[in-house]
């Protein structure tokens, strides 16, 4: 991936503007950490990112695919476009996602094996190479509702890496998890980011975004209110407002 570029990117629902001219751009290897308070627009600015949702206007730039928001309806938008995109980007939810009636293997193997049509049993040496990345590789056969929620969320995370997308979007990653387990999700993407991963993280683990950002964006009312380094936006924010949002979520 060279880079990822997003200009004036504009969302709402009804009268409510959840998106406000929002730019950013990722580079190769980039960790970008998104932080904001509940409705501030960090879902909706993974999810327009992704295609998952169409943003009113602003423009999306992944290497040499564009979308101008503006001009493209969703109905319109060309299938190789999304298709492109969708490659490109891979996407980690708060409530994982995961397909209840399949097994932890066949969850992974199921997109690339019907979509990227890679044979069956190179998407399964694929998949069992990924399930031992991430620590649950004798969870294979298992069903989604027999693991932990730490268990499920790093399932989520190898069966997006399955699609070797040179972007990864995680929204509130261990959110819906138990405290004791956040930590193990925690790790597998401090894994990810040591091997040059590049990262758009929703996240109110300040710890976490400090050690492993390159970037911090705060997003209040759906316009980006501060941006710059981690240890700039973290260690000496210039808002009043970051100052009170960073007081509430550490303590």
């Amino acid at each position: 991936m060279q880079k990822l570029v997003i200009n004036n990117l504009c969302k709402a629902f009804g009268d409510h503007v959840v998106l406000d001219e929002v730019s950013l751009t990722a580079k190769a290897g980039d960790v970008i950490a998104l932080l904001g308070s509940s409705g501030s627009g960090k879902s909706t600015l993974l999810r327009c990112v992704s295609l998952l949702t169409q943003a009113d206007s602003g423009i999306i730039q992944m290497d040499d695919c564009t979308v101008d928001c503006a001009n493209l309806t969703k109905k319109k938008l060309p299938k190789s476009i999304v298709s492109q995109l969708h490659k490109k980007i891979g996407m980690v939810f708060q409530q994982f996602n995961l397909w209840p009636h399949m097994t932890v293997l066949q969850n992974l193997i199921e997109a690339p094996w019907h979509v990227l049509k890679q044979p069956k049993a190179v998407a399964i040496e694929n998949a069992k190479v990924l399930l031992d990345k991430v620590g649950i590789l004798h969870k294979e056969s298992c069903y989604p509702l027999k693991l932990s929620g730490g268990e499920q969320q790093r399932v989520a995370i190898a069966r997006a890496l399955m699609m070797k997308p040179e972007i990864m979007l995680f929204d509130e990653p261990t959110s819906a998890l138990d405290p004791e387990v956040v930590i193990e999700v925690l790790n597998v993407m401090k894994a990810l980011v040591n091997e040059g991963t590049t990262m758009i993280i929703a996240t109110h683990e300040i710890g976490f975004a400090k050690e492993v950002a390159s970037q911090v964006i705060f997003l209040e009312h759906g316009k980006v209110h501060e941006q710059g380094s981690a240890n700039e936006v973290l260690s000496n924010p210039r808002t009043t407002r970051l100052k009170q949002f960073l007081q509430s979520v550490c303590h």
